[in-house]
């Protein structure tokens, strides 16, 4: 048994009981691997979000861990993950690369008042803590404390979004008390 590391051509010579001789040569080519390249959509998601993984290099392609085969597949990572991609050349010949996703969680966007009712046309502080922006509705302001007057009970939700991009949401509720009539 050989295992040639290049296209080899083998001669055989074979001797009969009565002392002839005969010969046989056989190429064997041997095909490279494929030089298979892998690449994901973004090096990071968000906890939740798909990431879309590309392959190339070969005919064929199977995704590891996930199960998945062709040369472009989508996945929701639960956790931080290195996907294996081996392809498949038309000789049958394999190759692998992987590539890295790191998956970062959301943020722990908290809302507070400064108060949970504030009388007829008072104002509330509105603050917001987790997050590096903050977008707060349905007021349309910015930043992790802005200020209302609210004209009724309302539910206000703050959309906080961290360095990695990632988002997550919190509301709180302001009530309005009427002013007393004299």
């Amino acid at each position: 048994t050989d295992a040639p590391a290049s296209t080899t051509t083998y001669t055989v010579t074979g001797t009969d009981a009565n002392g002839c001789t005969g010969t046989a040569t056989q190429l064997i080519s041997v095909n490279s691997s494929p030089v298979v390249t892998a690449a994901a959509s973004g090096p990071s998601v968000c906890a939740g979000a798909s990431v879309t993984l590309f392959a190339g290099g070969a005919s064929s392609y199977d995704w590891q861990p996930i199960n998945q085969t062709g040369a472009s597949v989508t996945d929701i990572p639960a956790a931080t993950i290195t996907y294996t991609v081996t392809g498949t050349d038309a000789n049958g010949c394999t190759g692998t690369a992987t590539v890295d996703v790191t998956v970062n969680p959301l943020p722990t966007v908290n809302a507070s008042s400064s108060a949970s009712g504030v009388c007829a046309g008072g104002s509330v502080t509105l603050s917001a803590t987790g997050a590096s922006t903050y977008d707060w509705q349905p007021v349309n302001q910015t930043g992790a404390s802005v200020t209302d007057i609210p004209a009724a009970q309302t539910t206000y939700t703050v959309t906080g979004t961290d360095a990695n991009g990632c988002v997550n949401t919190s509301t709180v509720t302001v009530d309005v008390y009427a002013a007393p009539a004299i």
